[in-house]
């Protein structure tokens, strides 16, 4: 449950916590979108180390390698997955080049993690529902997705506490095979979707309670501006994806295999 950690908003101040979380999205989709476009493997290294002067300035080294930690079982078993169909498709051959394009694919995965990682560990969810509304988006959409990004870390907290407490009872969630494994799993899921649902209540309630949705012209006690550090943030992003394109279009990337 740790990767949710990096879904977790950390009040802290810093100049990245500071910064506009309509910026800070802008910069997400375009690691986005540059993680996509390449599927070599120095340029998505580059694009993994790029986030890390972001992280040691917002001060959330701990909490953003937790989630990263938490993302290694997928990651394992993206290049697994992709090792394998290399190996079968290719005459059963395992070449460096196909290592790589798997580590490739594994960094891809790592990379688009870690961003949303420290944009969510960075952006307040008022913030972020805030910049939502002054972007156009309906106020019960907007409502909706920060109620999930603020519930999502709660829930798997709760789900690590039952765990933890069904161990303490005697069950062994580790052991017997894939089946049992998921059979196993089952006197988790009843208490936490028992759970979710008690909550679902309690936030209608609240929310009936408060008259939501009464008045469909609704004001915000802040508006967000933009300083100088949401444009310099802008100018790099625009700048990597200038780079990120006109590379893709006219500079071949070597292979680390071909060094070998």
């Amino acid at each position: 449950m740790s990767v949710f950690d990096g879904l977790k908003f950390r009040r802290v101040y810093s100049p990245i916590h500071n910064l506009d979380p309509r910026i800070k999205f802008v910069y997400v989709c375009a690691v986005f979108v540059v993680a996509i476009i390449f599927s070599e493997i120095l340029p998505l290294i580059a694009l993994f180390l790029m986030p890390i002067p972001f992280v040691l300035l917002a001060g959330v080294q701990k909490e953003w390698l937790r989630s990263l930690r938490g993302a290694a079982f997928l990651a394992g078993f993206i290049f697994i997955v992709n090792i394998a169909s290399n190996f079968f498709t290719s005459g059963y051959v395992l070449t460096a080049g196909a290592v790589e394009t798997s580590a490739a694919m594994t960094l891809r995965f790592v990379v688009l993690v870690e961003s949303f990682s420290v944009f969510f560990l960075t952006t307040s969810p008022d913030h972020l529902g805030l910049a939502l509304e002054q972007t156009r988006v309906p106020y019960e959409f907007a409502f909706a997705f920060t109620t999930a990004v603020r519930f999502v870390p709660v829930l798997a907290e709760e789900a690590q506490t039952i765990m933890d407490a069904q161990k303490a009872r005697g069950l062994e969630l580790e052991k017997g095979g894939f089946l049992k494994r998921i059979r196993n799993y089952v006197p988790v899921l009843i208490p936490l979707i028992v759970s979710a649902i008690r909550r679902s209540l309690e936030l209608a309630e609240a929310m009936e309670s408060r008259a939501w949705g009464a008045t469909k012209k609704r004001t915000n006690l802040y508006a967000l501006k933009l300083h100088r550090g949401d444009f310099a943030l802008l100018a790099i992003t625009i700048g990597v994806l200038v780079v990120a394109i006109y590379v893709r279009l006219y500079v071949p990337v070597p292979a680390i295999s071909q060094f070998l």
